[in-house]
C-alpha cells in the first residue's frame, strides 16, 4: 500500500525552516546534512533539479534535499517585494479635489483629442495631459518614436516613419524628445529596487564615442536578464580599468541593494580587483569569482546581451558623448519594455518584481515618473 504522502517531502520542509540551505546561486544551492557530516550539492540541469546524495543518486527519487530546495525558493518568492506601475488615471478634479468626475467630451488639436473632464461638484471642466504638458506633439507620436528608436531605428528613419502618422518632425526633435523623457523616467526609476537573484555576470565592449575608442562596461543578473549597472570605460588594460570596473560594482550594489553570492566575468584582471575591493569578505555571506573561461562557465547570456547593444550602436555610427542619454534610454528600453524570448515573453523588470501595466508601456513610465509616483 503506498502512503499518500512522501516522508521525504516533511523532512526537506524541516531543512528549509531550520535554516539549512545556503543560496550560492540561481541553479545551485548547497543543503546542510542533518547528520551533520558535510553538506550536498543541489543543481540546475537541463534534465531537472539533482542532487549529489545517495538518496537520489542511487534510488533517483526526489531526495528531501530537493524538497529543502523546492520550499526555500517558494519562501523567497512570497517574500519578494512586487512592485506595479500602473497607467496614470486621473481620480480627482485639478480645482476642488473632487474625485465625482465625468467625460465631457474631447478637446481637438493638430495632433490629436485630449478627454476633458467635468467636475460634478464645482461644475468646472478641464483636460489633463499628464507627463506631456506644453508639447506641441501627442503622447502617441512621442512613444511611438522612442518605441521606433530603441527598437533599431535612426534618427532620421524614426522621423520618416512619423510622417506616416501625420507627424511632421525632424531627427532634432525625435532626440530633444528621447532626452527629456529618458533623464525623467531614469530619475524615478532610480528609487525602485529591482529584486534580483545572486548571481551576477559582468563583460565589456568595445565600442567608439566621438570616433574615439572606449569600452562598455555592463553588470547583469544571471537570473532575470535584469540590466543592473554600466560604466563607460577608457579602456580595459591599464591600471585605470580596476577603477571602472569597482564604479560598476558600486553601482549595482547600490541599485540592486545588496552584493551577489556568485560573480561570473571573464579573465580580465580588473574584474578581479574590483571583486576584491568591492565583494571579497571574511564573512559569511560571501561572494565568490567565478572566471567563465577556467571554471566552465559559459558566456552565451553575456555574448547575447552584447550584440543586443551593439545592434542599437551599430546603427548611431558611434555615440556623439560619453554621458549620452541613449545608454540609459536603451537601459530602460532593456528592462522594462522589451520583451525577451529567452524569459518567455517577458522583460528583465517583470521578473525581477517590477510589473509595468498599460498597452503602451513608454507611456506608463512618463507619466508615473512624471508624478513621481510608486506603487
Amino acid at each position: 500500500m503506498v502512503a499518500d504522502h512522501d516522508p521525504r517531502e516533511s523532512r526537506g520542509k524541516t531543512i528549509a525552516e531550520v535554516g539549512a540551505v545556503k543560496r550560492l546561486s540561481s541553479h545551485w544551492y548547497q543543503v546542510r546534512s542533518q547528520s551533520g557530516n558535510g553538506s550536498y550539492d543541489v543543481t540546475s540541469t537541463e534534465d531537472g533539479w539533482i542532487c549529489s546524495c545517495p538518496d537520489h543518486v542511487y534510488r533517483n527519487v526526489k531526495c528531501k534535499h530537493l524538497w529543502a530546495v523546492e520550499f526555500s525558493k517558494n519562501l523567497r518568492d512570497k517574500v519578494r517585494q512586487h512592485v506595479i506601475i500602473e497607467p496614470v488615471d486621473v481620480h480627482s478634479c485639478i480645482f476642488c479635489r473632487s474625485s465625482n468626475l465625468k467625460r465631457f467630451g474631447v478637446r481637438h488639436n493638430m495632433t490629436g483629442n485630449i478627454q476633458r473632464l467635468l467636475c460634478a461638484d464645482c461644475h468646472r471642466t478641464f483636460s489633463v495631459n499628464i507627463g506631456f504638458e506644453r508639447m506641441k506633439h501627442n503622447p502617441q507620436a512621442i512613444t511611438a518614436a522612442m518605441q521606433l528608436y530603441f527598437s533599431g531605428e535612426s534618427l532620421r528613419n524614426t522621423s520618416r516613419s512619423l510622417r506616416l502618422l501625420g507627424v511632421e518632425v525632424s531627427h532634432q526633435t525625435v532626440y530633444n524628445w528621447i532626452q527629456k523623457y529618458v533623464r525623467l523616467m531614469e530619475t524615478h526609476l532610480r528609487d525602485i529596487t529591482p529584486q534580483v537573484s545572486d548571481t551576477w555576470r559582468a563583460d565589456e565592449m568595445f565600442l567608439k564615442i566621438k570616433g574615439n575608442p572606449k569600452y562598455l562596461y555592463a553588470l547583469m543578473d544571471d537570473e532575470t536578464r535584469y540590466w543592473i549597472a554600466k560604466e563607460v570605460a577608457g579602456d580595459k588594460m591599464s591600471h585605470e580599468a580596476a577603477n571602472y570596473a569597482s564604479n560598476l560594482f558600486q553601482q549595482g550594489k547600490k541599485n540592486a541593494g545588496k552584493k551577489p553570492l556568485t560573480l561570473i566575468t571573464d579573465g580580465l584582471h580588473a574584474y578581479h580587483q574590483a571583486y576584491k575591493r568591492e565583494f571579497y569578505s571574511l564573512k559569511d555571506p560571501r561572494t565568490e569569482h567565478i572566471t567563465w573561461q577556467a571554471d566552465g562557465e559559459d558566456n552565451r547570456k553575456m555574448e547575447r546581451f552584447n550584440c543586443e547593444v551593439r545592434g542599437r550602436e551599430k546603427v548611431m555610427r558611434s555615440l556623439k558623448r560619453e554621458d549620452t542619454p541613449i545608454l540609459d534610454g536603451y537601459q530602460i528600453f532593456h528592462n522594462y519594455v522589451r520583451p525577451h524570448e529567452a524569459l518567455n515573453g517577458k522583460t528583465p523588470a517583470d521578473l525581477a518584481g517590477i510589473e509595468v501595466r498599460g498597452k503602451n508601456k513608454w507611456l506608463t513610465l512618463i507619466q508615473n515618473a512624471s508624478q513621481g509616483r510608486k506603487t
